[in-house]
């Protein structure tokens, strides 16, 4: 099962072209692409489903989310992972990662598949 996690910004920096920030999902710290979310600002909390931040989100709403992912041990599972995710770079290369069930995997980016 996917699901989007909501963060808080701690900061935001553009790297070739790609908007890119360190965003806190409970204590659990990672990088993820903001490009979908650009007037986004730190300090606000934005929804993140594999390393894209979708759409931002108010204080109160990402607090109970993420209580209810904490009682259902989701936050658990994130921090268990080692800190590995998911991000493509700005030209959409491939990226391994490593799957805590199924060993590495690669995503390969739209522009690969012609």
């Amino acid at each position: 099962m996917c699901l989007a996690i909501p963060g808080k910004v701690l900061s935001i920096d553009d790297r070739a072209g790609a908007l890119m920030g360190r965003v806190d999902f409970g204590g659990v710290i990672r990088e993820v692409q903001l490009d979908f979310v650009p007037e986004v600002e730190v300090g606000e909390f934005v929804i993140v489903h594999v390393g894209f931040a979708l759409s931002r989100l108010d204080a109160d709403e990402a607090a109970r989310t993420l209580e209810l992912l904490k009682q259902l041990g989701e936050l658990q599972e994130l921090e268990e992972s080692g800190g590995e995710s998911e991000v493509r770079g700005p030209k959409s290369e491939v990226v391994e990662t490593k799957s805590k069930d199924r060993g590495p995997k690669s995503d390969v980016g739209e522009g690969d598949l012609e």
